[in-house]
């Protein structure tokens, strides 16, 4: 089931962000959500999750169909950015182009060829996986991340599955990734975008619309999502690393307003442009500067997809943000074990099988899927109390609500 969170928050501590939040008693954090195993299929009107990992491993050797127009949205994107208030002071014809890149980029921007998988993923320990797709089991989340930074990556886009109700007593993964992961970007990355909307002030009761319109969310999502996001960019602040929010303007606002049913599609298609019009600006600058810095951006593991499905295609920056940094793009999902269950939604997912079939121990271990070229999924380590659970990973009806 794809959501959207909604939930006013404190951004006291993020008057240091880029751009400051000013008026902190104003303001909302809207967190884009793909609530997985909320439900047998996708309601009516929904985009699907389902994602094959022949599609994950192709996707770096043809873009997806759409990334031709990917340039002519994201430079309109860009220029919006600029006259809202957001990233950006150019009309976004240059981010992305390829040329100053990086040593992965190619003439014209396109994706640089399929490469083996990194040293420091192929030396860890073997597991089981199907269809296709690699595994490896890391000592820990931190092993396994250094993996994956080891594609030396131009742009990282992280997704997770958002924690929800009833799960309060398993650390999310928004708190593991700030606590054990954040830190090893310091000094690497220069950018932090949370996919976390702040309102803006201009238009209070079109932000208050939008955020009545998704309440009945809230009532699925753990209380702390919000407040995590923003521990987690002061956390980027203190190293170095400049965190920012999505800033839709008061016209974002005024349309999803008015987009009634359509508002959960709206939304997640405003997520897709505004991610793409930032990540662009910012990966343009450190091209120009030659600094080499990651820009990193963190959110549901949806919008960050390489190779998604036809019905996700408008929400999924993945494609447009490969060409754009020559193919040195790469997608890592995040998902606490305690979340998954044997549904339908998870079943759909191309690591499903492989991990519900992994008879093996997972305790104290952290489980690396590559679905293909530069395409990960980290599932961190069971928590103690479910060390013993299914190798599906689902834990009791209490400790797990998606």
């Amino acid at each position: 089931m794809l959501t959207m969170m909604v939930l006013p928050v404190s951004l006291h501590d993020a008057r240091s962000w880029s751009p400051p939040v000013q008026d902190v008693s104003r303001a909302f954090v809207l967190v884009g959500a793909m609530a997985l195993g909320a439900c047998s299929s996708p309601p009516a009107g929904a985009p699907g999750t389902s994602r094959s990992a022949s599609a994950a491993a192709a996707s770096a050797t043809a873009p997806a169909a759409g990334t031709s127009e990917s340039s002519s949205n994201g430079a309109g994107a860009a220029s919006a950015a600029s006259s809202g208030g957001r990233l950006g002071t150019g009309s976004g014809s240059g981010p992305g182009s390829g040329s100053g890149a990086g040593a992965g980029a190619t003439p014209g921007g396109t994706a640089a060829a399929v490469s083996a998988p990194p040293a420091l993923y192929t030396a860890a320990s073997p597991c089981a996986a199907t269809g296709g797709i690699l595994c490896r089991r890391f000592a820990s989340a931190e092993d396994a991340f250094r993996a994956v930074l080891a594609e030396e990556p131009l742009v990282l886009a992280i997704g997770e599955a958002h924690a929800q109700k009833g799960t309060e007593g398993i650390a999310s993964a928004t708190r593991r990734f700030t606590d054990s992961m954040l830190p090893l970007l310091a000094g690497r990355a220069s950018d932090l975008l949370l996919e976390a909307w702040a309102g803006d002030p201009r238009c209070v009761k079109e932000v208050k619309t939008v955020a009545s319109a998704q309440a009945p969310v809230k009532q699925a999502q753990a209380e702390s999502n919000p407040n995590e996001y923003v521990a987690m960019g002061t956390r980027a602040k203190n190293a170095g690393i400049q965190p920012h929010l999505l800033r839709p303007t008061c016209d974002d606002y005024a349309a999803l307003a008015a987009a009634g049913a359509d508002v959960v599609p709206a939304s997640l298609a405003l997520i897709k442009r505004l991610t793409l019009a930032d990540v662009s600006t910012l990966h343009a600058r450190n091209v120009s500067a030659q600094n080499g810095k990651i820009v990193v951006t963190y959110g549901g593991a949806m919008h960050n997809d390489l190779a998604p499905t036809e019905k996700l295609r408008d929400y999924s920056f993945g494609p447009e943000l490969a060409t754009r940094t020559g193919g040195r793009y790469v997608e890592l999902d995040l998902i606490v074990p305690e979340y998954v269950k044997d549904t339908e939604i998870w079943q759909k997912l191309p690591w499903f099988a492989a991990w519900q079939a992994d008879k093996e121990p997972k305790a104290g271990k952290t489980t690396l899927y590559r679905l293909g070229d530069r395409s990960y999924v980290l599932l961190f380590a069971p928590s103690a109390s479910a060390a013993g659970a299914s190798p599906s990973g689902a834990s009791a009806p209490s400790t797990s609500s998606r």
